[in-house]
């Protein structure tokens, strides 16, 4: 029986045009990363699975990790997320370099889930963490940096939204207001992350088991109808919220002074799912009919380094799958055609016997740096002209033999039109001509 051609389920192949695309995004991903200041990092593809059995949740480790025993019977796992990873590497090295340490990395990534729109099991992440001190001011450079990157993509804030929340606010309310024990807050949270994908008589119904009644089922009704920064404030000055927890007077000021109001807003539901998250946390969501669903998410954290017996040092990331950028990109036309390949040049030649000119004119080109394609057989004119444009070739030459039977370079741009021959001995002003 013959094997299939398809990749394995929830994976891609990327042809040619795929990866242009995913390149590009990496690309705008890598710049917007340096110009922050952050430096890349990796990590390996394998992980002893009690990384994340330690702090990324249950969900996790019992139905999205690819697991497996290997020869030395050690419990190891594909990567499903990288925030462990970066943890446990920053954990070598934090007490010997300058802080804060801001690293980044688009891993390669595996989590056992159904294939849909926006989702794969395997995919690229963009991550980008920064460790030092526990401020405000961590979460609104991480936050500038998410923005920062859309924003180079051409979007802006009629594009998409960042939904918050804070997880000490929420610890409060829950254990302060509520009174809830630490497992009914843990349950409580797993129902708020799944309210959004479940219907209201289903979230009325499991929200019942909690036993919420009178001031308690008051509070949270209210909770639920926080829609505004003012409506926030007046809420955590009603359950005495203490600020020390979280600063979110300063913090939504310091939104206003760097221009990010027009994004971000509060929402009650936002919580995210994995465990280690203890302050901000945010979802960065589409706001195109076609494509309504978060984009990303992350958060601050700061316990994880505890699971390496190091000191706590808090750190605040976030991290965006390509699957699900390239979707955002396409349904808002802010995405270019990668169809064509587009080399600075395509060179060929329409004489006989010319295979290694045509090869050694190219081989000069590329050390002149131009993106160069060359065909040794002999092609008609109109032909060579074809090629290259299906190409998207940026320039034209082609080898021809004039009267001396010397050998001539004849260059198109095809973009002007402008036309020049040049000789063999000619090709550094052939090089210049192409890169102007």
């Amino acid at each position: 029986m013959a094997l299939s051609k398809k990749p394995y389920k929830g994976c891609r192949d990327l042809f040619p045009e795929n990866k242009r695309t995913q390149n590009y995004l990496f690309e705008m991903m890598k710049k917007t990363a340096s110009l922050h200041g952050y430096e890349p990092y990796d990590g390996p593809m394998l992980e002893e699975v009690s990384l994340y059995r330690a702090k990324s949740g249950q969900e996790l480790i019992n139905e999205q990790i690819y697991s497996f025993h290997d020869r030395g019977d050690r419990e190891v796992a594909i990567r499903p997320e990288m925030t462990p990873t970066v943890a446990r590497m920053v954990a070598q090295v934090y007490r010997e370099i300058p802080k804060p340490i801001r690293w980044y990395s688009i891993p390669n990534l595996m989590r056992y889930e159904r294939p849909q729109k926006g989702r794969l099991r395997e995919h690229w992440q963009f991550n980008v963490d920064i460790f030092g001190d526990n401020s405000i001011y961590m979460e609104l450079e991480v936050l500038q940096v998410a923005v920062d990157l859309f924003e180079q993509f051409g979007a802006n804030q009629n594009h998409f939204e960042i939904k918050i929340n804070n997880r000490k606010l929420i610890d409060h309310f829950f254990s302060s207001s509520l009174s809830l024990n630490e497992d009914q807050s843990l349950k409580l949270y797993k129902l708020l992350d799944r309210v959004k994908k479940i219907k209201p008589e289903a979230f009325k119904e499991e929200l019942a088991a909690f036993n919420l009644s009178g001031k308690t089922s008051e509070l949270f009704s209210d909770y639920l109808k926080i829609g505004s920064h003012k409506e926030l404030e007046d809420f955590l000055e009603k359950i005495e919220f203490p600020i020390e927890k979280w600063d979110y007077r300063s913090f939504f000021k310091v939104v206003n002074e760097l221009g990010l109001s027009d994004y971000i807003l509060y929402d009650p539901t936002i919580v995210r799912g994995l465990d280690y998250y203890t302050g901000l946390v945010f979802e960065i969501f589409d706001k195109h009919p076609d494509n309504r669903r978060a984009l990303c998410g992350g958060g601050a954290y700061e316990g994880l380094m505890s699971i390496f017996g190091e000191d706590q040092l808090p750190g605040v990331g976030f991290g965006l799958g390509d699957v699900t950028l390239k979707d955002f990109l396409e349904v808002h036309k802010l995405l270019p055609s990668f169809t064509q390949q587009a080399p600075s040049v395509f060179i060929a030649s329409e004489s006989e016997g010319l295979a290694s000119s045509v090869m050694k004119a190219a081989r000069f080109l590329r050390k002149e740096n131009l993106n160069t394609i060359h065909e040794v057989s002999k092609l008609k004119y109109k032909k060579i002209f074809q090629n290259a444009n299906k190409m998207g070739a940026k320039n034209v030459i082609i080898l021809q033999l004039n009267d001396s039977e010397k050998i001539q370079l004849k260059v198109k741009n095809m973009a002007s039109g402008e036309q020049k021959v040049f000789t063999m001995e000619g090709l550094e002003e052939c090089s210049n001509f192409c890169q102007q």
